[in-house]
């Protein structure tokens, strides 16, 4: 009842319009679309990212990668990338290839620099662990754990002919994420079976010993499990469990969920029952967090993460395959911190990789800017970052509208609508993948009592990413513009606002 009403607010404001879905006008769709600044596949398919590592300095970052796409059933491979700043990423290939393994199709995983040897492949050597389907298992229990490794810096790599970790006789088992627990001197693996993250243990990488599971219902079927210690500036550190779930169909998100708690090495025990979420909005998904590292050396209160900005309920409805023959994109990279509110709640915050402003090559900045109804802006462009802090007194709603066409039908709306309390990144009014309807807006909860907001807010050809109050909230969605939408304005509903400080950055394409 909220969202109608809200869209009945934004209609009599005049700040409303019909709703645009996939059915895009063919002489928009022969414009590249390609993303300006975020990391886009050159060709094909990608979906989930993996955890990258560190090679000679430089950030190596593999996906899933599919060259067949979009021809039914023909699989993935793990593609490579390398970047100096996690902004611009350069493409080295394929390093795992689909075609010469007889178990077909390589699935999501994680990867490791095993520095001491401890498998037996050279001292440095990068080792991956990776879901196939065994093909001498019986079906459905066919997803088993398979070992690849690389003798030169993971840009290739051999394989072992038998699962490491062979299916026990489960449907859902996959995605290992492995870490080294210096405290017993061995590896952890943390992996997806349906509801739980089985916890594993080996010395070698090779033999692997179950000890642990830990169990929610409700969230659907775990994918891309996540395990990692952060320590805080505002309080004490914490183990981190995270995971990609899915709550859509209980009214919630699927996304990246974790709990902050305490890991003995072999049991996760959560502070609290119910996850919280990293992002909020409808395409964050198969996110992973690695660590962030300065001069060589670990960073304990920061790490980066970085997600696949689709889902698999639209995975094919993008109008980049008609424009530019590929379809999936990434999430900007981002640093992710844990900050205590008080001294009872912890949770984790987002803020875009600090490297983005290096490659800033135009700043527009407006200053102070006194908005009661709507003001559209003297300003025009297709991918850039807005940032400001907006105070008020008295008001019911309040936010952006981008990428805003030139007769005000079609835009993104993102703000704080007060009447409800809450936060929101809308992608109804504008181009979308979700022919459903339903996946429109996300919301975060807004206090009563409050009258600012700080918005941070990335636009790109395809993607829609909300930083609010520091990174406390984010909301990312998959948005589809039309080229000719690159309109920018600010409004008001109830009252009126002051945007503090409103700057726009462009940054040069990656």
């Amino acid at each position: 009842m909220l969202r109608t009403s809200r869209r009945t607010l934004l209609q009599a404001a005049g700040l409303g319009g019909a709703a645009v879905l996939v059915g895009l006008p063919a002489a928009a769709q022969s414009q590249s679309r390609r993303p300006l600044y975020h990391f886009s596949v050159p060709e094909g398919w990608k979906n989930d990212p993996q955890r990258p590592i560190y090679v000679d300095g430089k950030t190596r970052y593999y996906y899933l990668y599919n060259k067949d796409y979009p021809t039914p059933g023909t699989g993935t491979s793990w593609r490579l990338v390398e970047s100096d700043d996690n902004v611009e990423f350069h493409d080295l290939g394929v390093a795992i290839p689909k075609e010469t393994n007889p178990n077909g199709s390589i699935w999501s995983g994680c990867l490791v620099v095993d520095e001491h040897d401890t498998a037996g492949f050279g001292a440095g050597a990068v080792i991956a662990l990776a879901t196939q389907e065994d093909r001498f298992a019986p079906a459905p229990h066919r997803q088993a754990q398979f070992l690849f490794h690389s003798a030169d810096g993971g840009r290739t790599f051999d394989r072992l002919d038998q699962p490491v970790l062979p299916n026990p006789g489960v449907v859902d088992f996959r995605d290992p994420k492995v870490i080294w627990d210096d405290r017993y001197d061995r590896w952890v693996m943390a992996l997806a079976e349906f509801d739980k993250v089985g916890f594993y243990h080996s010395s070698d990488l090779k033999s692997w010993t179950y000890v642990d599971g830990f169990i929610r219902g409700g969230l659907g079927t775990f994918e891309c499990p996540d395990l990692f210690w952060i320590d805080s500036d505002t309080g004490p550190g914490r183990w981190v469990l995270g995971v990609s779930a899915n709550t859509k169909g209980s009214g919630g998100i699927a996304n990246y969920a974790y709990w902050t708690g305490d890991f003995d090495g072999s049991n996760f025990v959560p502070e609290h029952h119910e996850p919280k979420w990293l992002d909020h909005g409808w395409d964050w998904y198969g996110a992973v967090t690695w660590e962030r590292r300065v001069d060589g050396r670990i960073d304990p209160k920061t790490r980066y993460a970085i997600g696949w900005m689709n889902f698999w309920d639209y995975p094919n409805n993008t109008p980049t395959w008609e424009s530019d023959g590929f379809n999936g994109t990434d999430s900007i990279v981002r640093e992710i911190a844990l900050h205590w509110y008080g001294t009872t709640e912890s949770a984790l915050v987002s803020r875009p990789v600090r490297t983005l402003a290096d490659r800033a090559s135009r700043t527009v900045g407006l200053g102070d800017v006194r908005v009661d109804g709507k003001l559209v802006l003297d300003y025009r462009g297709r991918a850039y970052q807005v940032q400001t802090r907006v105070t008020w007194d008295r008001l019911n709603n309040v936010g952006m509208q981008l990428r805003l066409s030139g007769d005000g039908s079609r835009h993104i709306d993102a703000g704080v609508y007060r009447l409800g309390d809450f936060a929101y990144l809308n992608r109804g009014y504008t181009g979308n993948p979700d022919p459903s309807g339903r996946w429109m807006e996300s919301r975060t909860p807004f206090s009563p009592g409050r009258r600012e907001v700080d918005l941070r807010i990335l636009i790109d050809n395809t993607s829609a990413e909300v930083f609010i109050d520091d990174g406390r909230h984010t909301h990312s969605s998959l948005v589809f513009p039309e080229p000719a939408d690159d309109r920018l304005a600010l409004f008001t509903d109830g009252g009126g606002a002051t945007f503090h400080g409103l700057t726009i950055t462009e940054f040069d394409p990656i």
